[in-house]
């Protein structure tokens, strides 16, 4: 039987249209894996950008706004609403639009140019608010005013990040053909953010700056913009928008859970910062490493879920918000017992409290991650876009700090409000009998530690006492009392401010500054610690006082470290002093800036040409600006840094010491009026007068040597020591990002970087002294004078551990000897060699006349030795 042509050409026509096809699936599966692996660096890179800008322009802003927490808290907020405004208002456009591709890459674009904007805009709005607010702004005001200012000056950036995870989930969605892919595309730009955080963070802004930082994320939002026009224009034509109207979000609770849990997960990482930031170094890179270790979770708990395919169920959900609660009980107990494993890890340094980061947030934040893919997929599946699930959860974010701040904290401490999160999580669950299943054992474990009491985080001495502890949204302040009865003032569990021990010297800080001024009235400190240096400047007659300390906490604690009775009061007012200084319009004969700790997450700003700069704007004429600086925590080039700075503004500065202590010694950079001369005359007629003489002189302030020796060099020898290299400016905070380097001098013997100095810098009398008729004759003495300082405190570093006794007077009599021949004036080593001679008196009476000869032969024009010997022994000199 023959087959009919017909049938056979159509059966081969058909057999080809067959053929074909199959090849056009093929080409078009081969496609769209390849814009699928295509869309794998766009994902990540945006979210790289996306928490690069977020580091950046919160340390901008609180360059402007302060470090006080109401104005932290408004700027996270202003950055979260300004990301779910986005999110609501670009779902539509993003949803309909024919080509997600090109919509994606005009946000992209937007980022780009309002990033670069920013280079200028930011910096410029922030000092333009710092007056508006004024020096002492209400907690309303300046939550106000901190919220309105990122929220403005970022909107078109933070509005069009808000639409990028919806473009991106569509983008995902059309290029792989499937419609589960929200938490896949979530984990992958967090996983970005990841990278964001630690480049940023470790590599971009120490090399960069802020300003080669933004430049340098622009040119990643631009590689994003055009990348995703380059794979929308291989994947084919633009496919038909998606016309329909979105159903509504079917159930109202969808929409409440997915704005707690926004608002808990923000919480629990800002508690569990502020716990660690009682055991760890509290650096940028420490912060930096909980950020990481939080995104790491959170974008594997998005990829895990993605990877498991599994569907967004009732008893998912139930699943994973038990999951979550039960992660965060695991935090909550283990979080009192952190400071052991920091103590376990210092020694790799970044790395070790990148590990104890991960062990406190890798299992929470893996289930909220995971959840948080649920929940979007949900509303996806309603909706057809994410947008919605994006701007709800941002709108709980941006309100989560400040509960956790100005509520959960001040109610229940530190600790505690972990298991009212885990709580939270669990009442999210849908009721039924499942829920309770679920429910049990997070709620029994969390109610066990909520009845037992968290071991208190700070550590007290054996012997001591923990006296006071006032925990607040910023820090931890406590008075502990050690074996021997010394007092002293912590922070954070374990930056000490100051204590009992260190009052003269913390008296001396304050009159070192209003000495070298002629005729002070008005004096502003900037930190106050224990209230002892304000106490010491507020016993100068004449002298009125106004102290700025940052922390409400440690102004709640000065009762512990009072004053001398008798002491005139001075005022304290509560304020960042960054924007004190920048708001406030008072002029000042004399500002002193306390110790600040480099390492300090914030403190590097108090050291930046910038802020010198305003400082000196608050100057009366002829006024006198002292930095102090704590040698002990430095290193030589965060030391060098600040130096190139403050020369940039003060060119006629000086430095100086405070005492001549070994242990913690201690730099002044001072700014004088008249050009940096002091006239010696004048100061000995101040000193000289009864008042001042009654303050000074218990402080070893006799004589104009007394004070003028403490003088280490003029500007020459400034710049000769600081040499070239990078100032500490606020677009190049090097000494924030020197906190590495800063924690590892605490290490080293505290006196190294004194002795670095003192070797190096050569004072020179003639730019101390203004001229006059006794100008040559003294600057032969005081050149004598710091020979013998210098030789003091080599003698000092060189002893062996920590002599007592004979072994003390043998180890440092040499020495103090030595300094006393090259100048019969220095004080401190006569001091304590006439008492050394006495203590030997009652045990060693060869030993106390072999000694007492030495003196008096090394000082032949002080009397006291001599005059010892023939009392006590009947011995004649030759």
């Amino acid at each position: 039987m023959q087959s009919d042509p017909d049938s056979a050409a159509i059966a081969s026509a058909e057999q080809f249209a067959g053929a074909v096809q199959v090849e056009a699936a093929s080409a078009r599966s081969r496609q769209a894996a390849s814009c699928d692996w295509a869309l794998i660096p766009i994902v990540t890179a945006s979210g790289f950008a996306g928490l690069g800008y977020e580091i950046v322009w919160t340390r901008q802003l609180s360059l402007a706004l302060g470090t006080e927490m109401m104005a932290v808290l408004g700027a996270i907020a202003g950055f979260f609403g300004g990301l779910a405004l986005g999110a609501f208002a670009l779902d539509a456009l993003i949803r309909r639009s024919r080509s997600p591709w090109r919509v994606y890459a005009i946000l992209e674009a937007i980022i780009a140019a309002w990033g670069l904007v920013n280079v200028w805009l930011l910096p410029a709005a922030g000092r333009a608010l710092s007056p508006l607010l004024g020096t002492e702004p209400s907690p309303a005001l300046l939550w106000a005013g901190s919220f309105a200012l990122p929220t403005l000056v970022l909107l078109p950036a933070t509005t069009a990040m808000g639409g990028t995870l919806a473009a991106l989930e569509r983008m995902t969605r059309e290029a792989r053909g499937e419609a589960r892919v929200a938490a896949g595309v979530y984990g992958a730009n967090t996983a970005g953010a990841l990278a964001g955080t630690l480049a940023s963070t470790f590599l971009l802004i120490p090399a960069l700056g802020f300003s080669g930082t933004l430049v340098c994320l622009a040119g990643v939002n631009m590689f994003c913009a055009l990348s995703a026009l380059a794979v929308g224009a291989a994947s084919g034509k633009a496919r038909a928008a998606e016309v329909a109207r979105p159903k509504p979000v079917r159930e109202l609770r969808l929409t409440f859970i997915l704005f707690v849990t926004g608002l808990l997960g923000i919480a629990f990482e800002v508690l569990v910062v502020r716990l660690a930031a009682q055991v760890m170094q509290d650096t940028v890179y420490t912060f930096a490493g909980l950020l990481a270790a939080y995104l790491l979770g959170t974008a594997a708990g998005g990829l895990l879920w993605q990877r498991a395919g599994l569907h967004a169920q009732e008893g998912s959900l139930r699943g994973l918000l038990a999951g979550t609660a039960f992660a965060c009980v695991m935090t909550a107990s283990f979080a009192p017992y952190v400071g052991r494993l920091v103590e376990t890890a210092s020694a790799a340094g970044v790395l070790g409290e990148l590990a104890v980061a991960i062990a406190l947030f890798l299992a929470p934040s893996t289930a909220m991650g995971a959840l948080f893919g649920l929940l979007a997929q949900q509303v996806r599946d309603q909706r057809g876009s994410v947008g919605w699930a994006v701007g709800v959860n941002s709108l709980g974010a941006s309100i989560a700090p400040l509960v956790a701040a100005q509520f959960l904290i001040p109610t229940f401490g530190t600790w505690k409000p972990l298991l009212l999160v885990a709580l939270g999580y669990l009442l999210l669950l849908p009721p039924g009998w499942p829920a309770l299943a679920w429910t049990a054992a997070p709620a029994i474990f969390a109610l066990l530690l909520w009845a037992h009491p968290a071991l208190p985080l700070t550590k007290v001495p054996s012997g001591g006492a923990l006296l006071a502890v006032h925990e607040g949204p910023m820090v931890t302040a406590s008075v502990v009392d050690d074996a021997a009865g010394v007092r002293y003032l912590e922070v954070n569990g374990h930056f000490r401010m100051g204590g009992t021990s260190s009052v003269r010297s913390d008296y001396r800080q304050a009159m070192l500054p209003l000495l070298l001024h002629q005729a002070p009235h008005q004096a502003l400190f900037l930190g106050i610690g224990t209230g002892a240096t304000v106490a010491g400047g507020s016993q100068m007659p004449g002298v009125s006082v106004l102290g700025v300390e940052l922390s409400q906490e440690v102004v709640d604690l000065l009762p512990w470290f009072a004053g001398p009775a008798g002491a005139p009061a001075s005022r304290v007012t509560v304020a960042d002093a960054r924007r004190f200084i920048a708001a406030d319009t008072g002029r000042y004969d004399v500002i002193v800036a306390d110790l600040f700790h480099p390492a300090l997450d914030g403190s590097g700003a108090l050291y930046t040409v910038e802020h010198f700069e305003a400082v000196k704007r608050r100057l009366a004429p002829g006024g006198v600006f002292c930095q102090w600086l704590p040698l002990y925590q430095l290193d030589l080039p965060s030391l060098r840094a600040i130096i190139r700075g403050f020369l940039d503004i003060y060119p006629d500065g000086s430095a100086w010491l405070n005492h001549y202590s070994v242990r913690t010694p201690m730099l002044a950079l001072v700014s004088a009026g008249d050009g940096g001369y002091f006239d010696a005359d004048a100061l000995a007629a101040r000193l000289r007068d009864p008042a001042v003489a009654q303050v000074a002189r218990p402080l070893g302030f006799e004589a104009p040597i007394d004070l003028l020796g403490q003088y280490l060099g003029g500007p020459r020898a400034l710049s000769a020591f600081a040499g070239e290299g990078p100032r500490n400016t606020d677009d190049y905070p090097f000494v924030t990002f020197d906190a590495r380097r800063n924690v590892h001098a605490l290490t080293a013997p505290p006196w190294s970087l004194l002795l670095a100095v003192t070797r190096t810098m050569q004072a020179d009398a003639a730019e101390l002294l203004a001229v006059g008729p006794e100008r040559e004759s003294l600057s032969r003495r005081l050149s004598s004078y710091w020979r013998a300082r210098n030789r003091f405190l080599e003698a000092g570093a060189s002893l062996p551990g920590d002599p007592r006794g004979t072994a003390l007077i043998e180890a440092a009599a040499p020495g103090l000897i030595e300094a006393l021949r090259l100048s019969s004036e220095f004080d401190p080593a006569y001091g304590p060699l006439m008492g050394m001679a006495r203590s030997l008196m009652s045990s060693d009476r060869a030993a106390a006349a072999r000694l007492l000869r030495q003196i008096d032969r090394a000082a032949p024009s002080r009397s006291e030795a001599r005059e010892l010997l023939l009392l006590e022994f009947g011995l004649r000199m030759e």
